[in-house]
């Protein structure tokens, strides 16, 4: 009997404090200026059961459709705007970057599972900033060009692989992405994708995605809960587990280069590079820790995502393929893979690439920013607080920008006729700045190393390889995965080589090279 006094008194104080937290904050709404429109809400609740669980960029779409590129909801007294124009979005995100950059402290994915270590979800401020400068310092573009060799390197295998197990292309690209950062962060090399740490740092890498989705905890909708003792809260406990696992992961493969340096063997790699400067970065060992761990979560899960969609799109739109390999084979030929000396001369792959990262985006819903001060923007009021999503499904379909959006067409990265034309073609497209990369302050750091291994990727895969529909078989235009990362479910496909003659080089650069250390030929790390 106590027991349940405890329970429902518990109950009554939780059902209270949401009553406090959620409805006796605010500011007021200053004269000329209103609230945005939004879908009406239920009492209470708002609008959080209009929001579907899985996907909710498509029916933020619907509603951006209905109420304007600025539109409120309201979730349980949570404040949150959603933008789905890009000049919006970078007007509030970027030009006014120093009260648009913070992120709000969802209790399971920022406080609970990253205990506030995350980059990704850290709020704006010293900490932020710190780590920042060690993430800009190893992925700025001038740093990622020096290491090509190694997704160089890996891209040999990729083609390898691919042509001979088509079927396990999801692991191909998930290894691909592995191999490039952890050689980079760490110095360890990546053969089959099937190593320990690969399997944890993948597996950390999805649970944060999994995590971080709108709705996945109910903790996020009613941060009150946090209020029960762990005992009563599982999802404490869960995140207990997964707090764990992910500093042994993250603090045991920077203190192993720690012990290799003590040793004099430590390979050239991010983590070297931290230890060094580590005083004069200011940050301790689990700070370095996930500001270097989480490097892959920025650059390798969208690397693999993407290509994943690329070949769907090769399955749907097999005249942009054509294009791509016409492009190559006028600038390579036969007798040669391209390199990354050729990608000035081939924008039509770099529109191909671009064109994908639009029409299926990675992070389609955005991560939200969380806004530190009152503002006021055409005429909508903003308070402190409130949560700005850059809805990238809609700002990539919007109708000026990208006229008839929903059609997959490179061609508006490569002719006049389109208001996203932009040249020198041996410079753009390109995908510095890319919305798809977030905004601001917060774009993804990875951004660099990303848009390198995306432009030697489709190149080499243009040149090596022919992707189709299998006949008979039904290729989905858009059955995805749940997250805030999202990529295409498996689907069946046919890739076979362009020629015996591409086959066998790609096998003979293959085969006489793997023995190679990529990160001899990397100057500076």
């Amino acid at each position: 009997m106590p027991s349940s006094f405890f329970v429902i008194g518990t109950a009554v104080i939780l059902l209270a404090g949401i009553f406090i937290h959620n409805y006796s904050k605010g500011s007021k709404v200053p004269p000329h200026a209103k609230l945005p429109p939004g879908p009406k809400g239920k009492p209470i609740v708002g609008n959080l059961l209009d929001i579907p669980p899985k996907h909710s960029w498509l029916k933020f779409k619907e509603w951006a459709d209905q109420y304007g590129p600025i539109y409120r909801l309201d979730i349980f007294g949570r404040n949150l705007v959603v933008v789905s124009t890009e000049k919006i979005a970078n007007d509030l995100l970027r030009e006014r970057g120093n009260i648009y950059s913070s992120r709000e402290q969802l209790p399971m994915a920022a406080q609970l599972i990253s205990r506030g270590l995350r980059p990704l979800f850290l709020p704006h401020g010293d900490l932020w900033r710190r780590v920042r400068k060690v993430m800009h310092n190893m992925t700025m573009h001038a740093s990622a060009t020096s290491y090509q060799p190694v997704q160089i390197y890996e891209s040999e295998r990729l083609l390898h692989d691919l042509i001979a197990t088509p079927e396990k292309y999801e692991s191909i690209f998930e290894r691909y992405a592995a191999a490039v950062v952890l050689r980079l962060c760490y110095g360890k090399t990546v053969d089959t994708g099937d190593e320990q740490y690969v399997r944890d740092i993948l597996h950390i890498t999805h649970t944060v995605e999994r995590t971080a989705s709108p709705g996945a905890y109910l903790v996020d909708t009613f941060p009150v809960l946090m209020w029960l003792p762990a005992w009563l809260a599982p999802f404490k406990q869960e995140a207990a587990r997964l707090n764990a696992f992910e500093v042994k992961t993250f603090r045991g493969l920077l203190l192993e280069v720690r012990d290799k340096m003590q040793g004099g063997k430590a390979p050239k790699c991010f983590a070297r590079s931290f230890l060094e400067k580590q005083a004069e970065y200011n940050l301790s060992d689990n700070e370095g820790a996930y500001a270097i761990g989480t490097l892959f979560e920025a650059g390798a899960g969208t690397t693999a995502a993407m290509m994943m969609s690329f070949v769907l799109c090769m399955c749907h739109h097999p005249d942009w393929q054509k294009k791509m390999q016409d492009e190559v084979d006028r600038v390579i030929g036969d007798s040669r893979m391209p390199e990354y000396s050729d990608i000035p001369s081939l924008p039509t792959c770099r529109a191909v690439i671009k064109e994908v990262l639009r029409w299926r985006p990675v992070t389609a819903g955005g991560v939200p920013h969380e806004l530190i001060k009152d503002d006021v923007y055409n005429g909508f009021f903003f308070p402190a607080g409130t949560n700005v999503h850059a809805n990238q499904w809609a700002i990539h379909r919007d109708p000026e920008l990208y006229p008839d959006p929903e059609t997959f067409n490179p061609d508006r990265w490569l002719s006049p006729k389109y208001p996203t034309y932009r040249e020198p073609l041996d410079k753009f497209p390109s995908l510095q700045n890319y919305s798809c990369f977030g905004f601001g302050r917060r774009i993804c750091p990875g951004m660099n190393i990303a848009e390198n291994s995306l432009n030697l990727l489709i190149a080499r895969i243009a040149w090596a390889a022919h992707i189709s529909k299998r006949p008979g078989v039904e290729v989905p235009l858009y059955d995805y995965t749940v997250g805030f990362n999202v990529q295409p479910r498996p689907f069946v496909f046919d890739l076979k080589p362009r020629s015996e003659a591409k086959k066998t080089l790609i096998h003979t650069i293959w085969e006489s090279g793997k023995a190679r250390d990529p990160l001899d030929e990397v100057k500076t790390l």
